[in-house]
């Protein structure tokens, strides 16, 4: 199934090529982020912001860890 709009013009091929780019950006954040989330904002049934939010976890919490007593 093609997704692509079928394109005729300059106007239309410039909409496409921004489309693309779109689901470029997307992408990328999506395969950035190890442990978050990825927010798109629409405005006016557009896209206009992409947002990435990563949280870094630790297999243990910084200066809590067991010491052992002698």
């Amino acid at each position: 199934m093609k997704t692509e709009p079928h394109v005729t013009d300059d106007a239309g091929r410039a909409e496409a090529a921004v489309h693309q780019e779109i689901v470029r950006q997307i992408l990328r954040a999506v395969q950035s982020v190890q442990y978050g989330s990825v927010e798109v904002i629409i405005q006016n049934s557009r896209v206009v912001q992409i947002e990435r939010k990563e949280k870094i976890r630790f297999d243990k919490p910084v200066g809590f860890e067991k010491r052992e007593r002698g």
